[in-house]
C-alpha cells in the first residue's frame, strides 16, 4: 500500500559520509549525496523515494563535508513557501508550500574516516530497536519498498539485501560465423546479479559489525550470508547509482525528459497549511544539541 503515514516504527538509515572520490568533478565542493540530479540533490531524489511509500523518518550518517548537508536542509526547508513573523519575539511561522514533505530528519556525525558498516552501526541509537531500511546516499530505483519489507518480515532472518541487474556498459551482440544476428544496447537483463542496496536490516545486524572502519559489504555481509542470515530481494526493474559522471548524466537526462522511472511521486505546488516543513535533528558528538522545526 502507498502512502502509508505509519509503518510500526520503521525508520530510514541513508549512508552520506564517503568521499565519492569517482565523482571529484562534483565531490571537492560538495558530498556526493548532494551533487544534484535536476535542480535537487540525489539524496532528496532517494527520501521523496522512500516517502511515496509512507517512510518519513530519515537517520542520515553524516561524514565527509557533512555540514554541507546540514545546511542545505536549514536553509531549503527554511526558506519555501511564505512566512509570517514577529520581530520582538523573533516567532517565525512557515505556510507552505503543499509539495514540501513532512519528514522527520537526523543528521548524525559518523566521523570521516568510518566504514559503511560503522556508519549503520552509529545510527543503531538513532533508529532504536526496529526494523530498519538502510541504502547508500548515491542510488535510485523504482522499487517497491512495503513489498521489499514484506518479503524481508516474510523469511524472519536478520538481513535482506536488493540484488539489481547492473546496467551494462555497452552493446551485446550475438555472433554467429562472423554474423551478428542480434544487437541489443545496452541490455540489462543478460548480466548477473549484484548488491544494489536497499537493505532492510534487523537490530541483531549490528552485532555483526565489528569496527568503526568496517565495510558492510565485506565481512559483515560474508558472515551473515555464511550464518544463513542473508536473503536477496531481486528488483528486475529500473535501477542506477551514480558513481562517474557518465552515470550522474544518464540520471540527469531521465530527469530531464519527465520520465525518470524512479519518480513515482506526483508533484503538487499548491501552496498550503502552515508549519509542514520536516523536523531536523543533527549531533555533533552522539548527544543531541539542538531541534529545530526546519
Amino acid at each position: 500500500m502507498i502512502g502509508v503515514n505509519n509503518n510500526d516504527g520503521v525508520k530510514v538509515g541513508i549512508l552520506a559520509g564517503g568521499l565519492g572520490s569517482r565523482l571529484a568533478e562534483e565531490t571537492t565542493v560538495r558530498p556526493k549525496p548532494m551533487v544534484e540530479i535536476g535542480d535537487m540533490p540525489i539524496l532528496w531524489h532517494i527520501m521523496k523515494m522512500y516517502s511515496h511509500f509512507g517512510f518519513n523518518d530519515f537517520s542520515i550518517a553524516l561524514g565527509y563535508k557533512g555540514e554541507y548537508i546540514k545546511r542545505w536542509f536549514q536553509d531549503y526547508f527554511t526558506t519555501q513557501g511564505s512566512v509570517s513573523l514577529n520581530t520582538r519575539s523573533g516567532e517565525l511561522v512557515r505556510h507552505g508550500p503543499a509539495d514540501l514533505p513532512d519528514w522527520n530528519v537526523d543528521l548524525v556525525e559518523t566521523g570521516m574516516n568510518a566504514g559503511t558498516g560503522g556508519r549503520i552501526k552509529k545510527l543503531g541509537p538513532w533508529i532504536g530497536d526496529n526494523t530498519m531500511l538502510v541504502t547508500w546516499g548515491d542510488g535510485v530505483a523504482d522499487i517497491d519498498i512495503n513489498q521489499l519489507l514484506a518479503f524481508h518480515r516474510a523469511h524472519g532472518k536478520l538481513a535482506t539485501l536488493t540484488a539489481v541487474r547492473p546496467p551494462a556498459r555497452y552493446g551485446h551482440l550475438n555472433i554467429v560465423k562472423n554474423q551478428i544476428t542480434k544487437f541489443t544496447e545496452k541490455p540489462q537483463i543478460g548480466e548477473g546479479w549484484i548488491n544494489g542496496a536497499f537493505f532492510v536490516l534487523e537490530p541483531g545486524v549490528l552485532d555483526y559489525i565489528e569496527s568503526d572502519e568496517e565495510m558492510f559489504e565485506q565481512g559483515p555481509l560474508t558472515k551473515l550470508a555464511e550464518d544463513g542470515q542473508l536473503m536477496a530481494y531481486h528488483h528486475r526493474s529500473f535501477w542506477q547509482c551514480m558513481d562517474t559522471m557518465r552515470e550522474k548524466q544518464i540520471l540527469t537526462e531521465l530527469w530531464a525528459s519527465g520520465e525518470a522511472p524512479w519518480k513515482l511521486w506526483k508533484d503538487n505546488v499548491d501552496e498550503g497549511s502552515a508549519d509542514r516543513a520536516p523536523r531536523l535533528h543533527w549531533d555533533g558528538t552522539g548527544a543531541e544539541t539542538s531541534r529545530a522545526r526546519a
